[in-house]
């Protein structure tokens, strides 16, 4: 298992689904640099189920928080476009998440999950007989969660596990002390938030901070 913090996002195109139902090429690295944005994606296992569209009406609340902070939200699973319209086509009290209005991913071929390996398989077997790879897992997407930067990098990865839903405010808070260290040259230590003292990143700006702290 390798991570792809400090790495520039694989340069791929992936299918997406857009409000208008429009099945379209999204390319996440070219969105950040393109546009001198950053990108919060955020993957997540299966339309129709249940902590899914909790996320996706989450991120969907926060969006202006995200649009003030120069951010871009992409979301992302590995099913197909035509999938996603029906579920952005289904109502919210009917389980649906309708409203949503950022691009979501159709990784259906699982190109990008499979680079980034956050694919549910917990193993592989060759079958000789029929001379196919079969896999054990539903072999779609964890909740996995990349913050990328102006130029392409990843700043954060984080993977949790198909039971376990994120809170949406920790990736503000993430893109809060990033921004900081981008334009004030500090570091930002546990718990910060945007208005609390940062730390020059030496030995002496540790300790004033944990002095005072």
């Amino acid at each position: 298992m390798s991570t792809a913090v400090g790495k520039k996002f694989p340069d791929l195109n992936v299918d997406a689904m857009n409000e208008m139902g429009d099945t379209i090429k999204v390319n996440v690295l070219e969105e950040a640099v393109n546009n001198k944005k950053k990108v919060l994606l955020f993957w997540y296992p299966k339309d129709f189920t249940f902590v899914c569209p909790t996320e996706l009406h989450a991120f969907q609340a926060a969006l202006g928080e995200f649009e003030k902070r120069n951010t871009i939200v992409i979301g992302a699973s590995c099913d197909t476009p035509e999938v996603h319209f029906a579920w952005l086509n289904t109502p919210k009290d009917n389980g649906g998440i309708e409203g949503v209005t950022y691009p979501i991913l159709a990784d259906s071929n699982r190109n990008l999950s499979s680079i980034l390996g956050i694919l549910d398989i917990t193993n592989e077997t060759y079958d000789e007989a029929t001379g196919t790879v079969q896999v054990e897992g539903d072999n779609v997407s964890y909740r996995a969660t990349y913050l990328i930067d102006e130029d392409g990098l990843v700043q954060h990865e984080s993977i949790n596990n198909m039971p376990l839903g994120r809170n949406v405010n920790e990736y503000l808070r993430l893109i809060d002390a990033l921004t900081h260290v981008q334009e004030k040259g500090e570091v930002c230590p546990a718990n910060w938030e945007e208005g609390k003292d940062a730390m020059a990143p030496n030995a002496k700006g540790t300790a004033d901070y944990l002095a005072s702290h």
